[in-house]
């Protein structure tokens, strides 16, 4: 019977032919998967520039890594040609050494700090945080400024300028909230960052507190910045006229070509009496040079 009168013949018909053509599809996939094989391993990269891609990478990072994390701190792993005290290298040609303090020291132990007076480098001078802005006072100021003096030390106070808030305002409250005595160093303005004003705004401001506060203590208050700070943003001539105390950490000494009279060294120092670290600071003279350097 011919298979186009025969409907099941033609359906059989139909399902070799299907059953053909999928074994063939299978056999042509099948010849064809070894040259996809082929062609991936091909694109592998080589063993050896991977290697030299890894040690590339290694470097850049331990590079990186160096001069943001060590360089600046290698300092102190440097050993001392000089003397050792307070747990870091004491700057060589210097005879006055003090402390600045705030409420990250925690609690001083005033009769413990005192000792260090007798040590070879002698505690003379303590800075204390006062006011920060318009309206924020340490917590510990009034306690450690009663403490210094009783203890012995020339003392002084400083307070951390806010660009932002206004700068007499800024002044009116550390004068209501510091009362210097005879013998006190002048009052300190710590200068550190610019608020988003630009030079001219910032300079403006920071001339109207030193103004308004040597107006009111009848001294030329003491300017704290870092060397870079200073010569960036504070490079006009006015401000050479006040005394200076110079930020400049992990160095043997200071890069600041200028006039100055305090250096805070390090931030680092361990001082007994005091738990935390702490910053260390020389005086450039004698101690006879510091107390010239009071108030009368």
């Amino acid at each position: 019977m011919s298979s186009r009168n025969n409907p099941i013949a033609a359906v059989q018909k139909k399902k070799t032919v299907s059953a053909t053509r999928k074994k063939g599809t299978a056999s042509s996939k099948s010849s064809r998967a070894p040259k996809r094989v082929q062609m991936k391993t091909n694109h592998v990269m080589p063993v050896w520039l991977r290697n030299i891609l890894a040690v590339l990478i290694v470097g850049c990072f331990s590079v990186a890594f160096y001069y943001f994390f060590i360089r600046p701190y290698a300092y102190r792993w440097k050993p001392c040609h000089g003397l050792k005290e307070y747990g870091v290298c004491i700057p060589d040609g210097y005879d006055v050494h003090g402390i600045d303090v705030s409420h990250y020291q925690g609690k001083i132990d005033w009769q413990k700090l005192r000792q260090n007076k007798e040590t070879v480098t002698p505690l003379h001078f303590v800075f204390m945080k006062a006011t920060e802005g318009g309206d924020h006072g340490d917590t510990t100021f009034s306690a450690n400024f009663a403490n210094a003096r009783n203890h012995g030390f020339i003392r002084g106070a400083y307070h951390f300028y806010i660009p932002s808030t206004d700068a007499l305002k800024q002044a009116d409250f550390f004068i209501r909230t510091v009362k210097l005595d005879t013998g006190d160093l002048p009052p300190v303005l710590d200068v550190e960052v610019t608020g988003r004003k630009n030079k001219t705004e910032l300079q403006q401001g920071i001339k109207r507190w030193l103004d308004r506060v040597e107006t009111y203590y009848g001294v030329k208050p003491i300017l704290y910045t870092s060397y870079k700070f200073k010569t960036r943003y504070l490079d006009d001539s006015i401000f050479n006229a006040y005394p200076y105390w110079i930020a400049h950490y992990y160095v043997d000494s200071v890069k600041y070509q200028g006039k100055w009279d305090f250096w805070q060294h390090t931030d680092v120092g361990n001082v007994p009496g005091i738990e935390e670290e702490v910053d260390l600071n020389v005086f450039n003279g004698t101690l006879e040079d510091l107390k010239k350097l009071t108030i009368k």
